[in-house]
């Protein structure tokens, strides 16, 4: 058995069966719980990421001053930068442990999807032979996958009379309408960056800042791009794992970069 395989995919797996055992067997609700589960275990390292990029971007007035003092020597700027992030107790790579373990728990994820959810009719041998023995399914089982409209061994799409090509499903659109939102809360000073960056005489601001923008929009279309091949129950754990994040991202910084737009609203209920 390998070290993946042990500490990953098979727990992943019977966590899922487990869980769609005592939930009605309703593969939805069994998702939706493991989901939270992981997004819960994951606090101790997103919490700590998430705290020291909001004081990276609390220390972005600071930073620009450092960009303008050294302007002409770049390896004082940086060594100006890590004295400034050693000062506050600021880690620019925090940020990069959580995201890896996620992508790691997304793969595994979607192997257990793909190993519960395919429709060929070896399903239960090939299951048994991955679950504890409490878990053990009996031979002639049909795992049921209906959640809502949602068949969750499927992917996530409408196809419409007259259309050729397919629409984005409702859990789809959520999932990447999240992942807009928690990237937005998460950049409240992109405005303000682009400003400062214009005013600077060389480009490497203007791109960094650009970068930002894009990648605001493009990792929410990537989500929709990638969401029409994966099975509509891995669709459903990134639109929970997403909305959760949101709710994390608000307890920390409130409503980030959202703020304007939601005094935008205010102003027009007036």
């Amino acid at each position: 058995m390998s070290l993946w395989g042990t500490l990953l995919y098979h727990p992943i797996v019977n966590a899922l069966i487990f869980f769609y055992e005592i939930l009605f067997h309703n593969f939805g609700l069994a998702i939706i719980v493991l989901t939270l589960i992981i997004r819960g275990l994951l606090v101790p390292l997103t919490l700590p990421s998430m705290r020291a990029a909001q004081k990276i971007k609390e220390l972005a007035p600071e930073l620009e001053k450092l960009k303008k003092k050294y302007a002409d020597d770049k390896k004082k700027l940086a060594q100006a930068q890590m004295e400034l992030y050693r000062q506050h107790g600021a880690n620019p790579a925090a940020g990069c442990l959580p995201q890896i373990v996620q992508l790691i728990i997304l793969i595994a994820l979607y192997q257990a999807f793909i190993g519960v959810l395919r429709s060929n009719g070896d399903v239960i041998a090939r299951l048994n032979q991955i679950l504890y023995p409490s878990l053990k399914l009996a031979e002639g089982t049909i795992i049921n996958t209906r959640f809502w409209y949602l068949n969750l061994a499927t992917p996530d799409v409408f196809h419409l009379n007259g259309l050729s090509f397919p629409l984005p499903g409702l859990f789809l659109i959520l999932a990447a309408l999240s992942q807009f939102i928690s990237s937005k809360m998460m950049m409240p000073e992109v405005a303000n960056l682009q400003k400062e960056a214009e005013k600077t005489e060389t480009k490497t601001d203007d791109m960094a800042t650009s970068m930002q923008r894009q990648m605001l929009y493009l990792f929410p279309l990537m989500t929709i791009f990638i969401g029409f091949t994966f099975p509509s129950g891995l669709v459903l754990y990134w639109f929970i794992f997403s909305l959760s994040t949101v709710v994390q991202q608000y307890y920390i910084s409130g409503w980030g970069g959202l703020k304007p737009w939601i005094n935008k609203i205010k102003f027009l209920k007036k």
